[in-house]
């Protein structure tokens, strides 16, 4: 089987390598001729643990190509991934019009039977407008072609995406014929085969799944936050209270870690989505928009908490921040919380000096105006306080001892509790955390 995935981003590149690695001969697709020149010359535009090694098998073994050629790869691919950019809008809405573009653009080029597949992210009803944008186009042609449009929406964890696409949780399918049903069902043949589980269903459904699923998760994390917040007011532990609470079945242990808030390309930007099509269509998802407007306030509550772990001024002094991006693994500093806190310290008057193992070149077209270090130590050195915003394996074990001597304060700022209150404190450290 051939299949083409235009989009050679986060979600169309690990999807397209992964394909391959099943054996399916895959051709990646982008309009940047820079970009698929990289590409074919063994560069990854993205960090992604374990990519980099699975492109260059599967290009080797010619299972896996990259072409600007969209016309000429529909035309080979009997299956057509659709997983270009969906950015949010200011209205929370989502931008579809490149999504939109690419329809129009396989409607133009089809010459016969295809599955389109949105990969993307997008709202509900998508699917439907894409099959009239392309009909137009075959219209325009005058050409009479028989085509499926279908849903299988991501559910990739940056920084272990590759494993959640071997062997993920589950596959969700959403197709409106059995034509295109028997196809992805071949397609997606391997994973039957180790039984993932599977969520055949109607493309609407399929759509909304990947909002529904983004939502709850990014509602577990407010709710730990506001406990936490609550904790931090009444003497009690967070993290006793989220044991306690996962160990119930029902609501199990996976985000209820308490921090600075949600980020990345997804749960920001899909709960917005979710909020915004849900308005449209009459509906008001008040939990969804609680956990944006909670969401938001933790971040402004993680300044004030840093501003008053330095004795409620910052103007003039320095902080050492370790991590950058929004989750550890990954450069990805789409909505870090990392953002906003170091906007907020520097409208106070703080210096920022910071350390991420891999999102400094990121971080520094986001944020200029910090100094990057070439380690976590380097970062404190000098500096009134350490702040520890994301939490990378490397920043758990750090020298207490030659931190302490570094930094011009002993004042630790830990908004991931990567470390235990009692100890640091008995190291001589004024030592602050989220919810202990």
């Amino acid at each position: 089987m051939n299949v083409c995935v235009i989009g050679t981003g986060y979600v169309g590149l690990v999807t397209g390598a992964c394909f391959a690695e099943f054996g399916v001969n895959v051709v990646c697709v982008d309009k940047q001729a820079d970009k698929i020149a990289a590409l074919e010359a063994g560069e990854i535009p993205i960090y992604e643990p374990g990519l980099d090694d699975l492109v260059e098998r599967n290009v080797r073994e010619q299972r896996l190509s990259f072409s600007t050629d969209t016309e000429s790869s529909v035309r080979d691919a009997l299956v057509v991934f659709i997983a270009v950019g969906t950015p949010p809008r200011d209205d929370g809405g989502t931008n579809l019009s490149a999504v939109e573009a690419v329809a129009r653009e396989i409607g133009r080029a089809m010459d016969g039977y295809k599955v389109v597949v949105t990969k993307s992210t997008v709202p509900v009803g998508t699917g439907k407008a894409l099959r009239r944008a392309i009909q137009e186009e075959l219209d325009a042609a005058g050409r009479d072609l028989h085509f499926s449009v279908a849903s299988n929406p991501e559910f990739l964890r940056e920084g272990a995406a590759i494993g959640d696409f071997m062997r993920p949780d589950r596959v969700v399918l959403g197709v409106e014929d059995e034509q295109a049903h028997a196809i992805l069902r071949d397609l997606f043949r391997p994973l039957f085969l180790i039984e993932t589980p599977f969520v055949m269903t109607n493309v609407e459904t399929a759509e909304l799944s990947k909002y529904a699923a983004n939502s709850f998760l990014a509602t577990k994390i407010s709710f730990i936050n506001e406990m936490a917040n609550l904790c931090e007011r009444v003497g009690a532990d967070v993290h006793a209270v989220a044991k306690a609470m996962g160990l119930d079945r029902r609501i199990g242990k996976k985000f209820l870690h308490p921090g600075p808030g949600y980020g990345g390309s997804c749960f920001p930007k899909d709960t917005r989505s979710a909020a915004h099509f849900a308005r449209e269509a009459g509906e008001t998802l008040e939990i969804v928009e609680s956990v944006i407007r909670v969401n938001e306030r933790q971040r402004l509550r993680m300044v004030e908490k840093i501003v008053e772990a330095m004795g409620g001024e910052v103007d003039g002094r320095t902080v050492g921040m370790l991590g950058l991006s929004f989750k550890p693994e990954t450069d990805d500093m789409r909505d870090a919380p990392a953002v906003e806190i170091v906007r907020g310290l520097r409208a106070r008057g703080a210096a920022v000096r910071a350390y991420d193992p891999v999102a400094m070149p990121a971080a520094a077209r986001v944020l200029p105006e910090i100094q990057m270090c070439k380690n976590a130590y380097e970062a404190c050195e000098g500096a009134d306080a350490m702040l520890l915003v994301t939490e990378w394996n490397q920043f758990r074990m750090l020298d207490l001892e030659r931190l302490r001597g570094l930094l011009r304060q002993p004042v630790v700022v830990d908004l991931r509790n990567v470390y235990e209150p009692g100890p640091m404190r008995a190291a001589g450290f004024r030592y602050t955390c989220v919810g202990r």
